[in-house]
């Protein structure tokens, strides 16, 4: 979702009944992404692997989220090296060192479902290491990201804790894109920063549904279309990594629903 927004939209509230449909549709998801994960190898390409999620997505009987919105092709995005987010899949194989960003969303009885997850494709050498340390960084601040996401906080305190977090590991927080609230609509509001200040933005409450995806650059943070018109790739050409969860929040906290 582009960012930011600067107006503090009217931020629904879901039930427990959508919950749970939700909570469904997490569970599927992660299914799908559990399966998708081991194929990202070498000699397969994004085309292989968006052949096997559409026939995931069949045997399921969910929708896509992604295809046809905003004249998307596909129905997953798989983003490779200094692309962020959104790349289309491609005919070209993956090869020993990439980093794969594999990004689905789906759409499940009138609810979305959204998440992604980083992969470096192997075997792995001593040259791999700053990027397997991008990776984990990545990861670990969607980790802290969550934890932040509990009732009474803020959506800056959600952002402050990322970016933080990805500054202290010397790496750029991307700041044109962000997280987003989800519901009957794939990107409802908030907008959710991967950087800001504590204690600012709207207060996170009860029955709030929205995904947290920290979006981090090996380089310069500044961003620019890729080639195939739909993705968004590092200005300087640096790698890129993007982890992403839909979270709920309930009484006792956040709960990700788009895992096992």
């Amino acid at each position: 979702m582009v960012a930011p927004d600067k107006n503090n939209a009217l931020i629904s509230l879901k039930t427990e009944r959508e919950i749970a449909i939700m909570r469904e549709a997490g569970r599927i998801l992660a299914e799908i992404l559990n399966a998708i994960k081991p194929l990202i190898k070498q000699g397969v390409s994004g085309k292989d692997i968006e052949k096997v999620c559409e026939k995931m997505l069949t045997d399921y009987k969910v929708e896509p989220a992604f295809k046809n919105y905003e004249r998307f092709p596909s129905v997953c995005c798989i983003s490779v090296n200094d692309v962020v987010v959104h790349g289309v899949p491609s005919s070209k194989t993956f090869e020993q060192g990439d980093l794969v960003c594999f990004d689905l969303g789906i759409q499940y009885k009138g609810y979305y479902s959204d998440a992604a997850f980083a992969v470096l494709v192997g075997p792995l050498t001593e040259k791999d290491g700053e990027a397997l340390r991008l990776l984990r960084a990545t990861k670990k601040a969607l980790k802290l990201g969550i934890a932040k996401a509990k009732p009474g906080n803020t959506f800056g305190d959600i952002g402050n804790t990322i970016e933080r977090w990805i500054s202290s590991q010397g790496f750029g927080v991307v700041r044109e894109l962000c997280g987003h609230g989800i519901g009957k609509h794939l990107h409802e509001e908030p907008r959710i920063l991967n950087y800001g200040k504590r204690h600012t933005g709207p207060v996170i409450k009860e029955g709030m549904v929205f995904c947290i995806e920290p979006m981090v650059t090996m380089g310069d943070w500044h961003l620019q279309k890729a080639e195939d018109g739909f993705g968004y790739k590092t200005l300087d050409g640096s790698l890129a990594c993007h982890f992403e969860h839909t979270i709920a929040i309930t009484k006792r906290g956040p709960q990700v629903l788009t895992t096992l």
